[in-house]
This record gives C-alpha cells, structure tokens and sequence, in this order.
C-alpha cells in the first residue's frame, strides 16, 4: 500500500501559505506518514528543483496545475523532473504575461532546497492560459506524464462547474475527488469513467491541510 497526497501547492502559488517551503512540506509529509507526494504549483514548475535536491524517504512527483482557457483544471503528474520541465516549456507558449500584484494576489515565492527566497516570480500565476483542454491532456502524454481531472465536484474551476459535464471522450487518466463518497457519486453520473483511477487529494495550501495517512494506492501510478 502507498500512502499519498499528489496534490500539494507551494510558497510559489500565491493562494498558498508563505510557510509551503520545501523541507517544511517534506517534515509535514513524514509527520503524516505519507509515502509518495506531488508538488503542484499553479502554471508553474519553477519551485521543483528545489524537491528534486532534497534528501527525503518520500518519493516525490513532479506535478503542475494547469488552468486551461475553458478555466478547468487539470494535474499533470510526472516521473521525472525533465519530463515536467518540457511540458512547462511548452506550457510557456500560452501562459499570459500578467504582473502579480502581491498585496492583493500574495507572494509567489521560488526557493532553494534549503528553504532561501531566491526571487519573487513576477507573472500571476493563478490565472488561465492560452491551451485548450484537450490539447493540455495530450501533450501532457505526451511527455510521459498522467493526467488528471482535479476537484471534479469542488470549485469553480472544476470541470463539472466550468463545462457542466465530463465529456465521454475525454482522455484524462484520472479523477480527483475529496472522498470515497464522491467516487461513488461520479461513477453512477458518468459510467464511463468506472475503470479512470480515482485519487483524493487534499489540493493543499496550507501545511496543516497535507493528506493524514488515510488514502492509499495499492501500487505506483506509474
């Protein structure tokens, strides 16, 4: 069994709390009792070089939160660091050039592995690009990564609230939930979706909010 959280932001998401450092989500993390953790800043990979450096028993993922221009969500989960790095340059392409304001919007922090600002990421990051649904659902296959349906049922960038439905053709490898009730619920609205993987994730922004050691996969979702 793998206990998980595969959906967890950082200092760099402004939404987030400034205290998301890198080795304080590790500690959180093992105080938990998880074994495997992914990093999902919004639009964002910047902050993973610094998880890629640390020396941890936990296995980490290498993640984003992608809002695509519908304003949905989507995870991409990634094995290695490359991978998510050349999806994230791909991503830059439609990313839009918008100035953070801080005191409204909040910090955007990128850190080293030891837990030292190294700069303020200037663009907002909490906003929707340019890319498609779709076209985010494969070219994160494209780099060898997962995608991921997050908070179906919860938030107004949900695909359910932004679309008002789960398209039967959709290629995304898995949905987020917030607990097994949910999972229940989404199987009987979309059968189609009866064999995806369903995950629950705490989507954490604040330290305290990381998974307990409750939710568990029975193996590598890789």
């Amino acid at each position: 069994m793998i206990y998980y959280d595969f959906h967890i932001h950082t200092c760099l998401s402004p939404c987030a709390d400034d205290d998301m450092t890198p080795n304080n989500i590790i500690n959180m993390a093992m105080i938990k009792g998880l074994d495997m953790i992914a990093i999902c800043d919004h639009n964002s990979s910047l902050q993973l070089s610094a998880f890629s450096k640390l020396k941890t028993n936990i296995k980490i993922i290498f993640g984003i939160e992608v809002e695509t221009i519908e304003e949905v969500h989507v995870l991409g989960l990634f094995k290695s660091l490359e991978d998510n790095i050349s999806f994230d340059k791909w991503l830059d392409n439609y990313k839009l050039k918008t100035i953070n304001d801080i005191h409204f919007f909040g910090n955007q922090l990128i850190m080293d592995e030891n837990d030292n600002v190294i700069k303020q990421h200037p663009y907002l990051l909490i906003t929707s690009t340019k890319v498609n649904l779709n076209d985010c659902i494969k070219m994160i296959h494209q780099y060898h990564g997962i995608a991921v349906l997050a908070h179906v049922f919860d938030r107004k960038n949900s695909i359910i609230n932004q679309l008002g439905f789960i398209p039967n053709d959709i290629q995304a490898d898995a949905i987020e939930v917030k607990n097994e009730e949910q999972i229940k619920l989404i199987k009987q609205m979309y059968p189609f979706l009866q064999n995806k993987i369903f995950m629950i994730n705490s989507d954490a922004h604040r330290l305290i909010d990381i998974n307990e050691r409750i939710n568990a996969l029975q193996e590598d979702i890789f």
